[in-house]
C-alpha cells in the first residue's frame, strides 16, 4: 500500500490516495467591495469534497460541492439578498462545484489548479493560485495536509448581474469577487500497488 507521505524534491508531499478535506479546519471565502470603497467578507459553512493526489503531482485532481444555503455574510438583510435570484439563487441552485482539469507545480510549493467552477448550473473554467502549507501528524495518528488558494472571478460571467448605479459614479457591488480557499484534509485511502 502507498504510505500517507512521501518526498519529492527534497519536500515531504501527500502520498498517492484520497485526502477527505475536513471542513471544521478549512474555510471557503469570497470577498467583493461594496460602494467602490469597502470589502465585505463572507463564506460557506458547509462544504466537503476530496483530493486526489496522484503518484506526480500534476497528476492530482480536486473535487469540491459547496452548500448555498450555508452563506453567512455577517448581516441577515444581506445574506437574504445574496442567496436570491439576484445572486446565487439557491432555491434553483443549491450547490456550488468546483473540479480540477489540470494542476501544475510552478514553485517549490507553489501550484496552479485550473477547474470548472459551476454556480447557477453555469461552467466556467477558472485558475487558482495555490500553496502547499504542509503536512503534519494528529492525534489519532493520521496525516494531515494543509493547502491555501485564491483567485479572482467575475460574478457576471455566472449571470449574477444585478447592481445599482451610484451618483458618484461606479456601482453598489462589483463585479469582481476575490475567492479565498484554505484546506486541511485528513488521509483517508492509500492507492493499492499492482501485485505482479
Amino acid at each position: 500500500m502507498s504510505e500517507a507521505t512521501r518526498t519529492v524534491d527534497g519536500i515531504e508531499i501527500p502520498g498517492e490516495g484520497t485526502w477527505e478535506i475536513d471542513p471544521a479546519h478549512s474555510r471557503v471565502a469570497f470577498v467583493a467591495r461594496h460602494l467602490m470603497v469597502t470589502k465585505v467578507r463572507g463564506s460557506f459553512g458547509v462544504f466537503g469534497g476530496t483530493i486526489t493526489v496522484g503518484e506526480q503531482p500534476e497528476e492530482s485532481s480536486v473535487e469540491v460541492v459547496v452548500d448555498v444555503a450555508s452563506l453567512d455574510s455577517r448581516s441577515p438583510d444581506r445574506d437574504k439578498h445574496l442567496l436570491s435570484a439576484d445572486f446565487l439563487d439557491v432555491e434553483r441552485f443549491p450547490k456550488i462545484t468546483f473540479g480540477t482539469t489540470k494542476v501544475e507545480r510552478t514553485g517549490h510549493h507553489a501550484l496552479r489548479m485550473t477547474g470548472d467552477l459551476t454556480i447557477r448550473d453555469v461552467t466556467r473554467p477558472v485558475v487558482l493560485d495555490a500553496e502547499f502549507v504542509g503536512l503534519t501528524d494528529d492525534p489519532w495518528g493520521g496525516k494531515r495536509v494543509a493547502f491555501e488558494a485564491a483567485t479572482e472571478i467575475d460574478r457576471e460571467d455566472w449571470d449574477m448581474t444585478w447592481n445599482v448605479a451610484l451618483e458618484s459614479g461606479g456601482v453598489l457591488v462589483s463585479k469582481k469577487v476575490q475567492v479565498e480557499v484554505e484546506v486541511q484534509a485528513k488521509f483517508v485511502a492509500a492507492v493499492a500497488e499492482a501485485v505482479a
